[in-house]
């Protein structure tokens, strides 16, 4: 969230693609100078407790490969950890690249492609007495479906990160800042399983413009 409101400062309209239950969408709607949110995603459930907690912003039913905007609609955008449950991710780019004005940012939030491929975790072997992380089939595109909830589950698309990065470039999208961030704090301290693969990432961070 820190990340997210450092690179939407100074943006007036900011779409939020896959916006769940608008936690960026509110963050982005309390910058300093920002006169419009819209938040899009597919899921009814999400986007009426998205309505409930207010925040300012306006909430459209969508899907990312067909954002329901007129071209050059936004100055921003913004996609949390939401690409990686699109099937077609090089539709949903284009998409971004179309509703953005020229000069506009998308801020792109993705679970690390390389080092959180499918298959990958830390590896402690007691029999050579190493320790080092297992990186899965990168290559290999893959599609699973994960539960994230009891009873509830969604897909998970792997990707290698040529594929993202080539459909920024066909989408007119430039890329000018990249991020890996370190597991913050307050993560390993709820999650102590992760604090021996600390200097692993979990996150990718690209900040592209359009052109």
């Amino acid at each position: 969230m820190p990340m997210a409101a450092a690179h939407l400062a100074g943006a007036r309209s900011v779409l939020d693609i896959g916006c769940g239950e608008g936690q960026v969408a509110r963050l982005a709607a309390g910058l300093l100078g920002v006169e419009r949110v819209v938040g899009i995603d597919p899921t009814w459930a999400q986007l009426a407790v998205a309505r409930e907690r207010g925040g300012g912003v306006s909430y459209s039913q969508g899907v990312a490969a067909s954002l329901p905007f007129p071209t050059a609609s936004f100055d921003a955008a913004v996609a949390c950890l939401v690409f990686e449950h699109i099937d077609d991710a090089g539709a949903a780019i284009a998409e971004v690249g179309r509703v953005l004005a020229p000069g506009g940012r998308f801020l792109f939030f993705l679970n690390h492609p390389l080092l959180q491929t499918p298959g990958s975790g830390w590896i402690d072997d007691r029999i050579l007495g190493e320790q080092y992380w297992r990186i899965g089939p990168y290559l290999v595109e893959d599609k699973t479906l994960e539960e994230v909830d009891k009873d509830v589950w969604i897909p998970f698309v792997h990707r290698p990160l040529s594929r993202y990065v080539n459909a920024l470039v066909e989408a007119g999208l430039v890329i000018t800042r990249m991020e890996e961030p370190a597991p913050p704090p307050g993560f390993l301290a709820r999650a102590a399983e992760y604090a021996e693969a600390a200097t692993i990432p979990r996150l990718l961070f690209l900040l592209c413009v359009r052109q």
